[in-house]
């Protein structure tokens, strides 16, 4: 499977992960569900696992999913709470979960951001978190994600790359590229509403099948990603979008013409 650096100081990572958002938030019934698509992903390739205290049960439903996968595995969680002791007090549980490491710790929406970095520098000293990192999914977010990479503290980002929603591509994408930022593109379907159309033949000329193939393929063709988080709660879909990892990429004419089809 191709492997992209995460940042300058950052590991070769497989460049389809495991995203959480809304499918991972299960009851306990059902960790079956998560145990399958984790399976399914990681047989296919995929070592990279996103997740997060905002949604719901999915870190601790992802945690119990990796099982014996947990020291192959890549992974990022968030900490998502204005206050120092909130957050402190939810790592301890991300730890507990993660086998007391967690390789990328990110702020989650950029909340509070300037008051965890000392704790969260802390916890890096003392190698309990590998890399530190910021998400946001709005582009008037922006400016205030440009300040905080100019740190120069901060190791990864996380925004969305899709074919709508291309700011990221303007001024984020430039700007780790020149820091040497590690780039998680999130919503790589647009959380689903790019899929529900008709698949172009035109794109089917060009060698593409599916516009999950597709889509993956245009967000892995910008070579300042790292690594892309499709989320799913179907094996098969896990498989194949890992799958999508050993490429081949898109020229940069079908990267335009597909973009231009899945906004239209």
């Amino acid at each position: 499977m191709i492997r992209r650096p995460l940042g300058a100081d950052g590991p070769e990572v497989p460049v389809v992960g495991v995203g959480t958002w809304r499918v991972f938030d299960l009851r306990a019934a059902d960790q079956a569900v998560a145990d399958r698509v984790v399976a399914a992903a990681f047989t296919a390739g995929a070592r990279v696992v996103d997740t997060s205290p905002m949604y719901g049960r999915a870190e601790e439903v992802l945690a119990a999913a990796l099982a014996e996968e947990r020291e192959t595995a890549f992974v990022a969680t968030k900490v998502w709470s204005s206050s120092v002791e909130g957050a402190r007090a939810h790592f301890q549980r991300e730890l507990s979960w993660f086998g007391g490491r967690i390789d990328l710790l990110q702020v989650h929406n950029l909340v509070g951001w300037r008051d965890h970095l000392p704790w969260l520098e802390a916890e890096r000293e003392a190698g309990r978190v590998g890399l530190l990192g910021l998400t946001h999914f709005s582009a008037s977010a922006f400016d205030e994600l440009e300040i905080a990479m100019r740190t120069g503290r901060f190791q990864a980002i996380q925004v969305p790359v899709n074919p709508a929603e291309r700011a990221a591509e303007e001024r984020i994408l430039p700007l780790a590229e020149e820091l040497g930022i590690g780039v998680v593109a999130m919503r790589p379907f647009r959380e689903g509403g790019l899929l529900h159309r008709p698949f172009p033949p035109e794109l089917g000329a060009a060698g593409l099948e599916s516009w999950p193939e597709a889509l993956l393929r245009w967000t892995l063709s910008d070579p300042r990603v790292a690594v892309t988080i499709p989320a799913t709660r179907s094996p098969e879909h896990a498989a194949a979008n890992a799958m999508v990892g050993s490429g081949p990429w898109l020229h940069p004419d079908v990267r335009e013409l597909l973009a231009r089809l899945a906004t239209a």
